[in-house]
């Protein structure tokens, strides 16, 4: 039982990070990163001194002090949570005013309002206490973890055991804590992880079939989810919701499909969500009695909620209705509301004057995959001044992405001064042309230090100190934010998600299908430009690619042609752009024979 049919995925490092506090007495559901130790120490000393809550530093010398950390932080976040909640429940008892304001929070669909709003008028606080026990939830405080950011750690100079890895010690935060929610597993498969979270006995059902703490999977297909809930069905470990993102239309990183669009996914989803769930639930039952664990009757839930671009109540709506979904994600709008998240005004500001051409794929992040970003965010302004002044590279003080070797036996980070400067030591001997050196030089220089940045505006929200981290702020809102305008209040946003109001003036905003589709098409224009001479199983890919883009375009044109789930603004508009596309696509494809075309040889 959602009170509502949203939630607030994670954003960033630190965007988040308080975002429970801010919203989970209102029954919405977000979620904590978990990459920052220092973030979450930072965060527990200023709430534990605003609520008046015991604080004693957690140090760095102490032991297991990264998942001390987070365990710490989230009782922290839990503790303020439920005394808002009792408080939150006496007021709007008590205050007619405070109640009707709750109410028009809420979704219509939502059996609490229509509860609340019968009982509304005339109604004693008893009764209306009454009511919230039985229909009231908060919402969830779930984490996050990047799985693959699961960097080793030494203790003088020894190389710590598996278990004191980053994401290792972040789950064990997590598992330690008191929260009774999911975490998120997103950015790919990490087998040693999934292997350790078999030792934590709230992952597995008690004798209610319920589970104190579940997993949420962040997958971008069909397939993956497939693979990646059968690895965990085998350990005797349920996945409680499948969280589909969107391969490019989303903030944060984007991890492109082969093609397969967002909509042709949901849709397989869709058919196959409780056959899926069934054959989990096979190999499930036979993994908890071989470990001789309690077995549930039957099949345990397992949600299924879609995140990225999606930014009207008609979006919301159609996908809510037409796959079954449970609950939608709406990010980088919320980066624009500050009763939700930690932003600073500077970047509110950047972001609501930023237009379609102001957000971009960019190569920033460390982790070497794209990065959604926003032309003049601060902490890239400050990356170009370093490189002009002929000081490329972040210190890295936060040690949160060495994931390179290059430079010898323990991973340095590539957007450290230490990495770059070497990087361009070796350019600097390869004695290559002036056009050369600058596109490697620029290759090179294009990481930014993320792990800092993305924390920065959390801290100059708070009014906190950033000499550690720098002034620079990193944001990664995804490009459907090019449509919201102006900082909005909660209630405006959630107006907008409703359909009650509109926060989009923009007269041209694309579905958000179609919107996907044309970014797919661009990001395989960019493959092709900077590939010289690609070989066969490059080739090869491409094809495959186009030709699971093509199927996507089929299934929109069907969906647009015949479907009554949109209104017939959009079905036309839709159409067009489908069309414009498909011409792009052609006009590709006939690139690609270009490169499969034997060269003539002179006779």
């Amino acid at each position: 039982m959602h009170l509502h049919t949203f939630h607030i995925p994670v954003m960033g490092i630190g965007y988040t990070m308080d975002t429970p506090i801010k919203l989970a007495h209102l029954g919405i559901s977000s979620a904590i990163s978990l990459v920052d130790d220092i973030l979450t120490e930072r965060m527990r000393e200023l709430y534990s001194k605003k609520y008046k809550l015991p604080f004693s530093p957690i140090t760095t010398k102490m032991e297991d002090y990264r998942a001390a950390r987070i365990t710490a932080y989230l009782n922290t976040v839990q503790t303020i949570v439920n005394n808002k909640i009792k408080e939150f429940k006496e007021l709007i008892a008590l205050k007619k005013e405070e109640l009707q304001n709750f109410i028009e929070l809420l979704p219509d669909t939502t059996e609490l309002k229509h509860r609340l709003s019968a009982v509304s008028a005339g109604a004693s606080p008893g009764l209306i206490l009454e009511t919230l026990e039985e229909h009231y939830k908060p919402g969830s405080i779930d984490v996050n973890i990047m799985s693959k950011l699961d960097k080793a750690n030494y203790k003088d100079g020894q190389l710590l055991p598996s278990e004191y890895n980053d994401a290792h010690a972040s789950f064990r935060g997590f598992a330690q804590s008191e929260l009774n929610s999911s975490i998120v597993l997103s950015a790919g498969m990490n087998a040693r992880l999934y292997s350790y979270i078999e030792q934590f006995e709230d992952f597995y059902p008690d004798s209610n079939g319920s589970f104190r703490k579940k997993l949420t999977l962040k997958v971008s297909d069909y397939r993956s989810a497939i693979i990646q809930g059968k690895i965990f069905a085998k350990k005797g470990l349920w996945i409680s919701e499948f969280r589909v993102e969107s391969g490019l239309n989303c903030g944060g990183h984007a991890f492109a499909t082969q093609g397969f669009l967002m909509g042709p996914i949901l849709e397989e989803f869709s058919k196959n969500r409780e056959s899926l769930r069934q054959e989990l639930f096979e190999i499930y039952s036979k993994a908890l009695i071989a470990k001789n664990k309690t077995l549930p009757t039957a099949a345990p839930e397992m949600r299924l909620t879609a995140q990225g671009g999606v930014g009207t109540n008609e979006e919301h709506t159609f996908l809510t209705q037409e796959y079954g979904l449970d609950s939608i994600g709406w990010g980088s709008p919320f980066l624009l509301v500050p009763e939700a998240v930690s932003i600073d005004k500077e970047t509110i500001d950047l972001l609501a004057k930023g237009g379609e051409e102001d957000y971009f794929l960019s190569e920033v992040s460390p982790v070497g995959v794209r990065f959604n970003n926003i032309k003049g965010a601060s902490r890239d302004v400050e990356q170009l001044e370093r490189i002009k002044a002929g000081k490329p590279g972040a210190p890295c003080t936060r040690k949160f992405i060495l994931l390179n070797n290059e430079f010898g036996e323990k991973p340095i980070c590539t957007a450290s001064r230490q990495y770059q400067r070497a990087k361009i030591e070796e350019l600097d001997n390869k004695k290559l042309s002036a056009e050369e050196y600058k596109k490697e030089l620029k290759q090179i220089t294009a990481k930014s230090c993320i792990c800092n940045g993305l924390g920065v505006a959390t801290l100059k929200s708070h009014g906190m100190d950033t000499r550690m981290e720098g002034p620079g702020v990193s944001v990664c809102p995804g490009p459907n934010l090019a449509y919201f305008t102006k900082e909005a209040s909660l209630r405006e946003m959630l107006s907008h998600i409703y359909g009650r109001g509109n926060l989009i003036t923009h007269p041209n905003r694309p579905n958000l299908f179609i919107k996907e589709l044309s970014m797919y098409l661009d990001y395989i224009e960019e493959e092709i430009d900077s590939a010289s001479e690609p070989d066969s199983r490059k080739l090869k890919g491409w094809d495959d690619y186009m030709a699971n883009l093509e199927k996507g375009m089929d299934y929109y044109l069907d969906m647009f042609v015949f479907d009554n789930g949109w209104t017939k603004a959009t079905r036309i508009a839709s159409l067009n752009l489908l069309e414009v596309n498909r011409q792009r696509h052609r006009a590709i494809i006939e690139r690609l024979h270009e490169f499969k075309e034997p060269v003539a040889v002179p006779a």
